[in-house]
């Protein structure tokens, strides 16, 4: 687009994309949804290329346009979760004693990963994760403490492990149907008087994502609404 004259006419395609720019852009962070709305709404009246460039001049590129970016957790795009399967795990297994781990952000989950703790705790966030292998298990062992599981609502978890003077279970509502495309992850192991938990949950740029398509989708019947007005020569006239 910025190849183009400024005064060229924009279509509804150019203007759909930069939309697009700007959901993404509140969903990593950053815009903050006062100024999303105020950019999307005059993405959507904008009638020239000059008017959509200013609107996306400060923000990153689309993967398409600007090289590969990591599909967020949750990807329904095509090729999203498959972008996801392979490589080499970057950890196997985790221990806490009277302590504490953690693994989350871009780290990738072997075939096979155990954790364990005693009289400690644990996290495991799936959430931005890769997997070496489409079939992955987890094998969690609490005694006196505690594991918990994050993971996308779509991705495809079973839980089987056992729970004796403590629980094993899996928690949060079931926000979306698992994904076919998904991972299969089998969450297994035992907790003897301490717990074992897998909870769905979104990311919070998930949630900053499904927030602006509702704001938008609030103020779309309103745009509709509002006739398109043309600036000529003989003053301002509706367009079809």
């Amino acid at each position: 687009m910025a190849n183009e004259l400024p005064e060229m006419r924009a279509s509804d395609a150019e203007r759909e994309r930069v939309a697009e720019r700007l959901r993404d852009a509140v969903a990593e962070g950053r815009l903050d949804m006062e100024e999303f709305e105020e950019r999307l709404d005059a993405a959507y009246k904008a009638r020239t290329h000059g008017d959509l460039e200013p609107l996306v001049r400060d923000l990153p590129a689309l993967a398409g346009a600007g090289g590969a970016q990591p599909a967020p957790s949750g990807d329904r795009s095509p090729g999203g979760w498959a972008r996801r399967i392979g490589g080499t795990a970057t950890s196997r297994m985790a221990f806490a004693c009277c302590g504490g781990f953690g693994r989350k952000g871009g780290w990738t989950v072997g075939r096979r990963f155990t954790a364990f703790t005693l009289m400690g705790g644990g996290e495991l966030d799936l959430r931005d994760a890769r997997f070496e292998d489409r079939e992955v298990v987890i094998r969690c062992f609490s005694i006196m403490g505690g594991v918990h599981v994050v993971v996308p609502p779509d991705l495809n978890v079973d839980v089987t492990g056992i729970g004796f003077m403590g629980g094993f279970g899996e928690s949060g509502s079931v926000e979306a149907a698992p994904d076919p495309a998904a991972p299969r992850v089998t969450v297994t192991g035992f907790a003897l008087m301490g717990g074992v938990g897998v909870e769905r949950k979104r990311t919070k740029a998930e949630k900053r994502r499904l927030k602006a398509e509702r704001a938008e989708q609030v103020e779309q019947p309103e745009r509709e609404r509002k006739p398109r007005l043309d600036k000529g020569e003989d003053g301002p006239r509706e367009l079809d």
